[in-house]
């Protein structure tokens, strides 16, 4: 039987302006397995991307529980969050956040400056180097990350997410400000991740996107619409997409 990584209770999370008072997400009940890729999907202001900030500890719910890894997140201070977070969990957006003046290197490297526990020169360009070469971007090590294109960009961002070798990776929209072709190669190398044990979330209102995805749990005004295992799953399997 799968351990669980991620349960939630009741989740809700409301937001106050000029006392107006918003349910981004409430009522949210789920569990996700580790190994799983789940992909959470959902029209704009359905409250995909609260969810995924309250799940990424980004931000925090207003009602309900959170567990990870079966301890209650209401329990965790600051210091604790703040290291789940760089160390059990990787994240990629879909405007990449790269420095754009630093090379490809450092900036896969830059989670690494953040570890509690302190690790070698040799043992962070280790890291890097694995992580590089598992999304084909290890001859563009040198290389600025504004002189890539923008589906080199997001490898990049893959890369970078990957290198702490987090328990759950987070993928918001990471297709978003790509075209086909690189939508697809991302699609890949998420789906190859998740077949190496990774477990993988993803955000997105796209059908195609989501149908890559093993489930799909669907968000509408803030509550959970459906939630399904994918019959009909897509397979990024184009030879060409990665060379």
């Amino acid at each position: 039987m799968s351990e669980i990584i991620i349960r939630v209770e009741n989740l809700c999370k409301v937001y106050e302006n000029d006392g107006v008072f918003t349910n981004a997400v409430c009522g949210v009940n789920f569990e996700i397995k580790k190994g799983e890729f789940v992909a959470i999907m959902g029209p704009s202001g359905s409250g995909k991307s609260t969810l995924m900030q309250i799940l990424g500890f980004l931000d925090k719910q207003s009602d309900g529980d959170y567990f990870f890894d079966n301890e209650n997140v209401n329990n965790f201070d600051e210091d604790k969050l703040a290291a789940i977070r760089n160390e059990k969990i990787g994240f990629i957006f879909q405007s990449f956040n790269l420095l754009p003046r630093t090379s490809v290197f450092e900036n896969v490297e830059l989670p690494m400056l953040y570890l509690q526990k302190k690790i070698s020169g040799a043992e962070k360009k280790r890291r890097v180097d694995e992580a590089l070469k598992a999304v084909l971007m290890d001859h563009r090590a040198e290389y600025l990350s504004n002189q890539l294109s923008g589906g080199e960009r997001q490898r990049v961002a893959i890369a970078r997410a990957l290198v702490n070798n987090p328990d759950l990776i987070f993928a918001d929209e990471p297709t978003g400000n790509l075209d086909s072709k690189s939508g697809l190669q991302v699609m890949k190398i998420l789906q190859h991740l998740n077949n190496d044990g990774h477990t993988i979330i993803l955000v997105t209102h796209e059908t195609f996107t989501a149908e890559h995805a093993k489930r799909i749990i669907k968000i509408k005004d803030g509550n959970i619409d459906s939630d399904n295992i994918v019959t009909n799953r897509r397979i990024a399997q184009d030879g060409e997409l990665l060379k």
